[in-house]
């Protein structure tokens, strides 16, 4: 206990830790109350971060900043609309189709339990097999009638997407022309001795950065790669899953491990076990690993380094705090967390290693 008073005396009386400390309550005040409303915000700044890059690298050849900010918006607007008017109805449709086919998976999987019995007796009964089919069943028809749910509350998702394309378009503009003066505006509200607080930002700025542009450039080639092999090898619903396979990255780890499960799936409701099916698992799994021990590597070799059992804690942490976004977030936030306890002040005998 003693100890415990000892280390609060000692930090709280430096004036950067209590600064600190505030700037971050008061961000994580309000992501928890104004969230919400602020989600086009930090959809914004995310994208702005993204884009940043760009920008920043055509400004290394002398091209004005002004210019280079009008270059790289119009370019995320024709990609954006080509997204809107060109993928989004292909995996709408394919989305449809795979919804279509569940109750002839369902007899076929039926059908494949039921030689469980007869060929693993010691293993599966014809009860618990009656079993396992009557609670797919109903989880099938529970997802059914959440797409049903969702389709009927749809009306008013598409004033919200409305909104998110009519308002980040422009707030990206603004956080990328004015980066400065928006930076020079918020500096004029954090304390006078803010040291150790822009110190955390200038680190978590960087790697932040690098991280977002590194994710974007990772969903995109795993996307294509996947697209590619899929395609080849002749995989139904190809461009669907090798977009899951693609965003599922920005979950280390988890992401790959749930996203296997409707590509294997998938492809043995198409082919069943037979050497297409192993070809097709085999490329997947290839691209996982490229992905993994080739790409990540190149792509982040500026990234600080998370401990993979960090992130995993991340992501549970996160996620269980704000759902979808924090799951998404995890990486970035841990690292946040990271240049905090990298950047926070050491009694004199600690190692600062």
């Amino acid at each position: 206990m003693d100890r415990i008073v000892q280390w609060f005396k000692q930090h709280l009386s430096n004036p950067q830790v209590v600064n600190l400390t505030i700037v971050l309550l008061g961000v994580l005040l309000i992501v928890s109350f104004a969230g919400g409303m602020l989600a086009p915000v930090i959809a914004g700044l995310v994208l702005a971060y993204l884009l940043e890059g760009l920008i920043g690298r055509l400004t290394q050849i002398k091209v004005p900043r002004i210019l280079s900010v009008w270059l790289v918006f119009l370019v995320f607007v024709i990609f954006l609309a080509s997204i809107i008017f060109g993928l989004l109805p292909i995996l709408y449709n394919q989305m449809t189709e795979v919804v279509q086919q569940i109750p002839s998976m369902l007899t076929k999987g039926q059908a494949a339990l039921m030689t469980l019995p007869e060929h693993y007796p010691e293993l599966f009964s014809i009860a618990q097999v009656e079993e396992i089919i009557a609670s797919l069943r109903t989880q099938l028809t529970a997802f059914g009638q959440g797409l049903v749910t969702s389709s009927i509350s749809g009306a008013a998702s598409v004033v919200t997407v409305v909104i998110y394309v009519v308002l980040l378009p422009i707030l990206i503009f603004f956080f990328l022309k004015d980066k400065t003066t928006l930076l020079k505006w918020l500096k004029r509200f954090l304390p006078r001795e803010n040291e150790l607080a822009i110190r955390v930002w200038g680190d978590v700025d960087l790697q932040i950065g690098n991280y977002i542009r590194g994710k974007f450039w990772e969903i995109l080639i795993v996307w294509f790669v996947t697209f590619a092999t899929f395609s080849y090898l002749g995989m139904q619903y190809s461009m669907l899953l090798s977009v899951l396979v693609g965003v599922s990255v920005l979950i280390p780890y988890v992401g790959a491990a749930i996203v296997t499960i409707p590509v294997v799936i998938i492809a043995w409701f198409q082919w069943g076990w037979n050497s297409d099916f192993i070809t097709l698992v085999i490329a997947y799994l290839v691209i996982q690993t490229l992905d993994g021990n080739l790409l990540v590597p190149l792509l982040f070799s500026e990234v600080v380094n998370i401990h993979p059992v960090a992130i995993i804690v991340a992501v549970l942490v996160f996620g269980g705090l704000w759902g979808i976004w924090g799951v998404f977030f995890a990486i970035p936030l841990a690292t946040l967390v990271q240049a905090i306890l990298f950047a926070w002040p050491k009694s004199p005998g600690e190692d600062r290693a």
